[in-house]
């Protein structure tokens, strides 16, 4: 395979802003930009699939080389809250399976944002490649296509099988347990499998032909992540060793402790396995859950008998790669610098990833062969590229791409570094206020306690030589997460880095804070002792941010607030009710306010850990609050328990505090309809507006 030299420059002309003078805009413009994701390709053709939010209205679009000329390939034109994803070609690359609508909650509903009485749902579908109405399989998730034409998925805890031209009824594997993540092996004979049983779980192998299902093993400890060997003859699988039943259960407030694991690998004709390699009982050595989550699996099989796995071994999340046989894993991607997202190419013998080597606060793209060669660094600059994926012709490969003041777009290059336009230019709204943003400045201090913390500055333009603005401080939710160097690579965020711009257009200075227990520093500061319900050690940070704006010559020291989602919002409720003096106001979006009682499946946890997590909970500080407050909050809220807000609410009505609220009924966590978003970050903004007094607006 060529080695490529793509490089920012050529993306980053495109990128480039055409003026520094700002604009006014409006949030509506800020927000029209289409988000793109799920972005995947054909395994054997030159075509790729991704899918497109334009407010709300959510669509696949695809595209085929040479020309990568952009189509949209469904019309779903409403603003509906139905989420699309899970994009899967054919063999043939002739149709794309693909999943719209959500989960269901705790009560078996699946989210319905405009309240229709109708209902939704959430299903699989097909579309052909060359269009046409979109065909039903069946309700569910996660399909799976094999190369016979067999669509695996899952509903209700259950496997079930559908033909993928619609010929036969869908047939459900019949085993017991809650089954998940079904995986063809290459030649589409045989299906793998989790299969959960409470405090354990198998692998399970359903052999089409013969219409069994063997189990690999089996053990009393949890089998998962199972990868297919290429020639479809073995399986590679996690096994995590089994817990007393009495162990502290909660994942915001349990102890921290070493979480082991183990790779097997079992001979799928006999069943037999055997350990491979042992991680070590190190905190550094757990299971590397990110690779899970976000990243591109935790066991991936390559050419050359190999396997690559992720591991934080030493200290960041990094790729290796590890002999069938067994032996010492050898490490692919140095570096004081987190692996993000990754993919095989078409050939399984390089890789391409996602970081932020040699740029902390961005994320750009690299290649790595299997074989240990040193990594080579894609693009450079001051872009932010993710999701990268080689087409089958190991020559093109594609990815999302954005910058400071051009939101996510899609992107082609080849080995010959020649990048083209980004992909379908006609859905870019053409009032976007590109030239009228502003570039958020890498901003470095210390911490209370003398941790070093990163943050991105938003200044407005027009700053009068002894004018002292208001400023908010934004919080990111996760917490793993992190605010990046412009325009962020996940919708939620993405969404958020537009509010910020909006706040620093109207004459805020912003100061987006990425405190200790987020992603891209490290497993030690992302894993920081005493996080959360275990003594709220990040709140520190969010101090510290708040003492260094007071430090600034063009910040008012009396007009500082406080907004954020999820654990942002968290710190924002934590930060009004502990700091009043500090923080004036803030806008607090379906935030945690009492660990004990959203505590996420927690149990045998003890009374001195219940009261650790319950004084690091912002309820214990009701009697010190005194800034007014916004709630915002959607009550089918399946992150957050909508009673979190319910409650704190009543206990700062019981002391006088100042408060708002914005409530959006039948709405999740992560805002489903557009219109949403903008009447929540309409709200925030005037609530700072009234509290601050901003001259002009």
């Amino acid at each position: 395979m060529k080695r490529h030299a793509l490089f920012g420059t050529v993306v980053l002309l495109i990128l480039m802003p055409r003026a520094n003078a700002q604009k006014p805009f409006t949030l509506e413009q800020v927000m029209s930009a289409p988000f793109p994701s799920n972005l995947t390709a054909a395994k054997n053709a030159n075509r790729i699939a991704w899918v497109l939010d334009q407010e709300g209205r959510r669509n696949i679009w695809v595209a085929e080389g040479p020309a990568f000329t952009a189509r949209q390939l469904t019309k779903y034109n409403e603003d509906d809250g139905q989420e699309l994803l899970d994009l899967h070609f054919s063999s043939d690359s002739n149709t794309i399976v693909y999943v719209r609508g959500e989960g269901k909650n705790a009560a078996g509903q699946v989210p319905n944002p405009t309240s229709n009485p109708a209902g939704a749902e959430q299903a699989v579908w097909t579309v052909a490649w060359n269009g046409g109405e979109p065909k039903r399989v069946d309700a569910g998730h996660s399909p799976q296509i094999s190369p016979r034409g067999t669509v695996a998925y899952v509903k209700d805890g259950q496997i079930w099988l559908a033909a993928l031209d619609g010929a036969d009824k869908p047939q459900q594997l019949v085993v017991r347990g809650q089954n998940f993540g079904p995986h063809w092996s290459p030649d589409g004979s045989r299906l793998a499998f989790g299969s959960a049983r409470t405090d354990h779980a198998f692998i399970g192998v359903y052999d089409a032909a013969a219409k069994t299902v063997q189990f690999l093993a089996p053990s009393v400890d949890s089998d998962g992540n199972p990868a297919w060997s290429l020639d479809g003859k073995r399986i590679a699988f996690v096994r995590r060793p089994a817990e007393p039943r009495d162990e502290p259960q909660g994942f915001f407030i349990a102890p921290d402790k070493p979480r082991p694991w183990a790779i097997w690998i079992a001979d799928v004709s006999t069943g037999s396995a055997k350990e491979i390699w042992r991680s070590s009982t190190t905190a550094q050595g757990s299971f590397p859950h990110m690779a899970e989550d976000t990243g591109g699996g935790v066991i991936n099989w390559a050419a050359g008998n190999q396997l690559v796995i992720a591991s934080e071994e030493d200290g960041w999340q990094h790729l290796y790669t590890l002999a069938a046989e067994g032996g010492a894993p050898k490490l692919i991607t140095p570096g004081n610098c987190e692996v993000e997202q990754w993919s095989l190419t078409p050939d399984n013998k390089s890789i391409l990833f996602n970081s932020n080597c040699g740029d902390v606060d961005r994320r750009h793209l690299w290649n790595v062969s299997v074989s240990g060669n040193p990594p080579t660094q894609w693009t450079r600059g001051d872009g932010i590229e993710w999701s990268p994926v080689m087409l089958n012709d190991g020559q093109t490969f594609t990815y999302l791409s954005s910058s400071a003041t051009h939101p996510a777009r899609a992107v082609v290059s080849d080995s010959a570094a020649k990048a083209k336009p980004p992909l379908a230019p006609e859905t870019r709204p053409k009032d976007f206020p590109s030239d009228s943003l502003v570039t958020p400045q890498q901003t470095i201090f210390k911490s209370t306690d003398g941790l070093e913390i990163h943050a991105q500055l938003f200044v407005p333009v027009g700053l009068k030589p002894g004018e002292k603005r208001p400023a908010v401080i934004f919080l990111h939710g996760g917490p793993i997460r992190q605010m990046v160097l412009g325009w962020h690579y996940m919708y939620y965020y993405s969404n958020s880095y537009a509010m910020n711009q909006y706040l620093a257009s109207r004459g805020y200075i912003v100061l987006a804070l990425n405190y200790r227990s987020g992603i891209g520093y490290g497993r030690a500061f992302r894993e920081a002792l005493g996080r959360a319900g275990r003594g709220a050690t990040e709140y520190q940070d969010v101090v510290a941010a708040g003492r260094y704006l007071q430090g600034r010559s063009d910040v008012d020291a009396k007009r500082i607030g406080l907004w954020g989602g999820s654990y942002g919002g968290y710190l924002t409720a934590l930060g009004l009710g502990r700091n009043s003096d500090l923080f004036a106001a803030g806008v607090d979006l379906h935030g945690v306010h009492d660990w004990p009682t959203d505590n996420w499946e927690g149990k045998n946890v003890p009374a001195d850990l219940n009261k650790l997590a319950r004084d690091s909970s912002p309820v214990t500080s009701v009697n010190t609050w005194k800034s007014p407050v916004l709630f915002i909050h959607g009550d089918d809220d399946r992150n957050v328990y909508f009673t979190q807000t319910v409650d704190l609410v009543a206990r700062l009505r019981e002391k006088g505090v100042e408060i708002e609220q914005l409530v959006f009924p039948d709405d999740v966590h992560d805002f489903l309809l557009h219109r949403h978003w903008l009447a929540a970050y309409h709200a925030a903004s005037d609530f700072f507006d009234r509290r601050f007094k901003v001259p002009g607006n």
